[in-house]
């Protein structure tokens, strides 16, 4: 079977390989694309938009629920599923559209349907319906994404559980819904249908919630979920799961030196991903995998098979769209623009967007003492905030860590806009304003913005 020769050829339509394919076919290079699944990625189609958008129904429910402290008479809200499902899959089908146009009215880019597998370094075929195409280049970058890991916990695989895809797609409210994971994807999740009205279990196997997290800040969060009404059980390891006749599962569990069972009408399993690399027969093509399936890059995100890259959560590494988006960045300045910088030499921003929202850059305070690195912190609660007061939106704290130079090396902002409070902070290092700087800069009143004039007023030594 001939092959059909382009320029370079991208597996997977993700938040890395839809912006290089339109880069390169902009510079004149032929690109094949190659989606077997929805255009547009994990973020548009199961990840971050669908569920953000989902995220904003039961925020909009909560503050209806709690708006009688603002002296604002309401009835108790009750969720439509149905209609919150549909407003999510309208907002997704726009932004597919607008993948879809993007790619499509790009002369150079021929977007092929179908499941890849190299057939050597530079070939690969592309399965659908029985039908088989050929392509080869002399470029091919790997974006497949990852799916559900699926722990290995007896009775798990035959008792019909849900991913966090089928939990997107239900239309009928869970009555108890069991949650196995404590990382972000199962905070998000387990706010929101608490927050529709289900009864919501979250259960994590290790001592704390979100592991990278320093404790206080688990400690916050997760009074903040139980305050709502989430039970969370820490130190579970689940043995075994169960579901009877009437669709009630029951999770067996060692939970500290004790067993327990734990039941519900639904089950999610959000334990982590894994990547979509088992499927792509990387042995024809010289790649090895690492012990998880991962495929280990350089800093320029070139595997270890010249013309081969891994862009995207198929390489290790934090996984998250801004930093696949980021790839992009790297490969397309290396390849088009000859600049050449390190996907290893990057700030992590990154927002769980619980209510309130947690926000991370640079380092905290468990990071700081393994590295070894000397460091003041300066942590000031939010209700000292004064847009927080007059919001009544005074839970968390902003906890900042400072160096010598009086220049940041990280911050964690658990509060409302968290996220937006943690960008600002990311500027400040990234030009390199000092604290002194930043408390003495003239901010609009009243913003959230005004915590940084407070916020260094107390720096302390750790311990």
């Amino acid at each position: 079977m001939s092959a059909s020769t382009f320029d370079a050829i991208i597996l997977g339509s993700g938040q890395a390989g839809n912006p290089l394919a339109v880069a390169l076919a902009q510079a004149g290079r032929t690109v094949a694309l190659v989606e077997k699944g929805q255009l547009g990625g994990s973020c548009i189609n199961y990840g971050c938009s669908p569920v953000k958008a989902m995220l904003a129904s039961a925020e909009r429910m909560h503050q209806v629920a709690t708006a009688g402290a603002y002296g604002v008479r309401s009835s108790a809200p009750r969720p439509n599923l149905k209609a919150i499902v549909a407003r999510k899959e309208e907002i997704i089908g726009q932004l597919r559209q607008g993948v879809h146009g993007n790619l499509s009215e790009q002369p150079g880019i021929t977007i092929v349907r179908g499941h890849a597998r190299f057939q050597s370094a530079r070939t690969v075929a592309v399965e659908e319906n029985g039908r088989t195409q050929m392509l080869k280049a002399p470029l091919i970058f790997i974006n497949t994404g990852t799916r559900p890991a699926i722990p290995p916990i007896d009775g798990l695989l035959e008792s019909g559980f849900l991913t966090t895809d089928d939990l997107l797609q239900l239309t009928t409210l869970p009555r108890h819904l069991l949650i196995l994971g404590g990382g972000y994807i199962g905070l998000e999740f387990g706010q929101m249908f608490r927050r529709f009205g289900s009864e919501v279990t979250i259960i994590e196997a290790g001592p704390q919630l979100l592991e990278r997290e320093d404790d206080d800040v688990c400690e916050a969060l997760k009074a903040t979920l139980e305050a709502e009404g989430v039970e969370i059980v820490l130190d579970a390891e689940v043995r075994r799961v169960s579901r009877n006749a009437e669709g009630t599962y029951t999770l067996t569990a060692r939970v500290g030196s004790a067993e327990r069972r734990l039941r519900g009408t639904h089950l999610l399993v959000a334990t982590g991903r894994e990547p979509n690399t088992d499927d792509l027969n990387l042995e024809a093509a010289g790649l090895q995998p690492d012990e998880r399936g991962y495929l280990p890059v350089n800093g320029q995100l070139q595997t270890t098979v010249r013309g081969i890259y891994a862009l995207g959560d198929v390489h290790p590494g934090p996984q998250f769209t801004h930093l696949a988006y980021d790839d992009f960045r790297v490969v397309r300045d290396k390849l088009l623009h000859r600049r050449r910088r390190s996907a290893r030499q990057r700030p992590l921003p990154y927002v769980v967007f619980t209510q309130p929202q947690l926000g991370r850059i640079g380092l905290n305070e468990q990071q700081a003492q393994e590295k070894g690195v000397p460091y003041r912190v300066a942590t000031m609660p939010v209700r000292f905030i004064g847009r927080a007061q007059e919001l009544s939106l005074t839970e968390g704290f902003i906890k900042v860590l400072v160096d010598e130079r009086q220049q940041l090396l990280g911050a964690t902002v658990f509060c409302e806009q968290g996220g937006e409070i943690m960008s600002m902070l990311q500027l400040a290092m990234a030009g390199g304003l000092t604290c002194d700087e930043l408390q003495n800069m003239v901010f609009a009143h009243p913003t959230w913005a005004e915590a940084l004039n407070n916020l260094f007023r107390e720096l302390k030594k750790p311990g």
